[in-house]
């Protein structure tokens, strides 16, 4: 390992080198705090940065330590790799190249065969450990995914928590397991050829156990909030050393860890008002260490505005920045099969145009003013390809957010679930699964916190008070039957039970997943999502059609009714023409045996294309010759 870190704890032969930035300290002293070991403190040298460094001799891996400032703490360095005895103990020195890589050979996912798949380790297995997780690859890799994306591992207060509340942003969680777990996990996924994307949290630290902004407190901006309170100072005075910590923290999962990618939390909450943006300082960062390790890897963004200039090269005025997360799928998607109209999806309607608008643009707001947001909202995705979209039904947001933590499935007929699916699944944007919903999971995915008594108190207070926002909330008795996210058994109920894949209706769920990502992974006409390869149209009453291939040529037609029964006759619709010399034959339909425990059969005259519907559901067909 060529990588060489400018903060932490670094093992060097029979020493230890340390580095942390603290601009306003006149004194910093590592402190060995092993139990057995000798006493030891060692004054560090300050350079013109204000960063604190110095090598000293007789620690190894494996030892324990903190800072002392100016005489106060001591405290954990915020950028400790490991904090075997939670956020607030001492930092551990760890030598990340004693772990032994068998993925010499991984050389990444390109972008148009990514099928993403959200976890939270810690609920994703019973164990809810990186060991637990490596174990079920081989069920990831036979379902069809191709890129494990980790929700935050970050350690964060106490044992349960989602990652958003990361405190020691360079070290693996302790509950989940050690560092070299969580590199087994990354190495075996390769080994299964998957990716590993991880979450990471710039835009705001979680609200105990942060330590990064006692040593300087020019972490914070002096002008700008973000909805955690002052915003991260990436463009006001030290602005540059801010960028630095936490650009060295992508580069440190990419190098010490093999991440093929990581996914940024929220970036539409780093506001930057420097020449050049931080997301584009990041972007540069991360494709310079990508050439360097052999590998691809990609930044995937979140972000509520949906501006093409993200994911446009530096050299044309954009960030440089893989692909972004498109909420607009999602929102139609639940206006139009939920009817849900509270919050931001009060701006959309859900209808069949409009979903497939999203489906052919990207994103829908290309600039339309947007009630909820008060401002006009979008650019135009022409720009950009469709698969650096990413489109999902569920994650852990759209679900975890919801009052008890239902999922998508749930809420409707789950002939309409079948049907989304497909559309999901088939369309020419990256689909992201979250945990479970392949098999149409049972258990929901609650909000959960282990925060100390009065922390844990404001939180439950606080999202009681956010909720009662929303109509189904209004009445205070309703509130409080909200789960307890403090309550251990809010985060246990939230656990995936993998019994179910066994038994219906869940097993008939899972394998129409697996069929429709085999047809993805094996299929020519996925490798690409050009706007000429695809078309997306209203076909009826509730039905949509979508084409993958130009035609005339070989295709994928699917014919999907979102919505109750009824008929479909495609004769005459350009989009739905075979094309001269060839025909259609039906691959598959949602009412098949093996997706449905209760089959209701479709009427199919694959020559005209005349489909009748009992109920919501899908045919999926390709052309042939003859």
């Amino acid at each position: 390992m060529t990588w060489q870190p400018r903060l932490g704890a670094w093992p060097a032969g029979d020493r230890v080198r340390f580095a942390v930035w603290a601009p306003e300290a006149l004194r910093v002293e590592v402190i060995r705090e092993t139990p057995g070991g000798a006493p030891l403190a060692a004054a560090l040298d300050k350079d013109a940065g204000g960063v604190f460094q110095g090598s000293v001799t007789g620690m190894v891996p494996g030892d324990l330590y903190r800072y002392r400032i100016d005489g106060a703490g001591p405290y954990p360095d915020p950028a400790s790799r490991f904090q075997p005895l939670g956020v607030h103990g001492p930092s551990q020195v760890v030598d990340p190249r004693a772990f032994r890589w068998t993925d010499q050979g991984w050389r990444g996912m390109a972008f148009d065969q990514l099928v993403f798949y959200e976890l939270h380790v810690g609920t994703f297995t019973g164990q809810g450990t990186f060991a637990a997780a490596a174990r079920r690859l081989p069920y990831l890799a036979e379902l069809g995914v191709t890129a494990v994306e980790l929700m935050p591992v970050a350690d964060f207060p106490g044992n349960r928590n989602w990652g958003y509340d990361g405190a020691a942003l360079f070290a693996p969680a302790r509950c989940y397991g050690s560092p070299d777990d969580l590199r087994a996990l990354v190495n075996e996924a390769h080994r299964h050829n998957i990716a590993v994307y991880l979450d990471v949290v710039y835009n705001h630290f979680g609200p105990d156990g942060a330590y990064a902004p006692v040593f300087s407190k020019h972490y914070f901006s002096a002008r700008h909030r973000s909805p955690w309170g002052a915003g991260i100072n990436l463009d006001g005075d030290h602005s540059a050393q801010v960028r630095r910590f936490l650009i060295e923290n992508a580069l440190h999962w990419i190098h010490e860890y093999h991440v093929d990618g990581l996914r940024l939390d929220a970036t539409h909450a780093l506001v930057d008002d420097s020449p050049r943006h931080f997301l584009a300082e990041l972007a540069a960062a991360v494709r310079d260490a990508s050439e360097g390790c052999g590998r691809k890897v990609m930044l995937v963004a979140e972000d509520t505005r949906n501006l093409a200039a993200m994911l446009l090269p530096e050299a044309a005025g954009g960030w440089g920045l893989d692909g972004v997360w498109s909420d607009d799928f999602h929102h139609q998607m639940r206006r139009c099969l939920a009817g849900d109209a509270d919050g931001y999806f009060s701006d959309f309607r859900g209808t069949l145009e409009d979903i497939a608008a999203t489906v052919r643009q990207g994103w829908f707001f290309t600039g339309q003013y947007s009630p909820y947001f008060g401002r006009r909202r979008g650019t135009d995705p022409a720009p950009i390809s469709p698969s650096r979209c990413i489109f999902f039904l569920q994650n852990h947001d759209q679900v975890g957010n919801r009052a008890f933590g239902d999922r998508l499935h749930q809420t409707i007929d789950l002939a309409a679930w079948r049907a989304a699916s497909v559309l999901l699944l088939l369309a020419p944007e990256t689909p992201l699964l979250f945990m479970g919903q392949e098999w149409a999971a049972s258990t929901p995915f609650l909000y959960f916190t282990d925060h100390e008594p009065k922390l844990g108190r404001r939180v439950r207070e606080g999202r009681r008070r956010e909720l009662a926002r929303f109509r189904a909330f209004a009445d205070p008795a309703v509130r409080r039957q909200i789960p307890d996210p403090q309550a251990p058994e809010t985060f246990e109920a939230s656990r995936l039970d993998w019994t179910e894949i066994g038994r219906q209706p869940h097993s008939s769920s899972l394998a129409l997943y697996r069929r429709l990502l085999a047809l993805r992974a094996r299929d020519p006409l996925f490798r690409s999502s050009e706007r000429d390869c695809f078309a997306v149209q209203p076909a009826a009453d509730s039905t949509l059609l979508l084409r993958r291939g130009r035609a005339p040529g070989r295709s994928l037609l699917a014919v999907i009714r979102l919505k109750g029964s009824g008929s479909c006759d495609l004769r005459g619709v350009p989009e739905a023409d075979p094309s001269p010399g060839l025909r259609w034959r039906c691959l598959l339909t949602t009412e098949d045996a093996e997706f449905t425990a209760e089959p209701l059969p479709l009427t199919l005259d694959p020559a005209a294309l005349a489909i009748e519907f009992p109920r919501p559901g899908a045919a999926v067909f390709e052309n042939l010759a003859g």
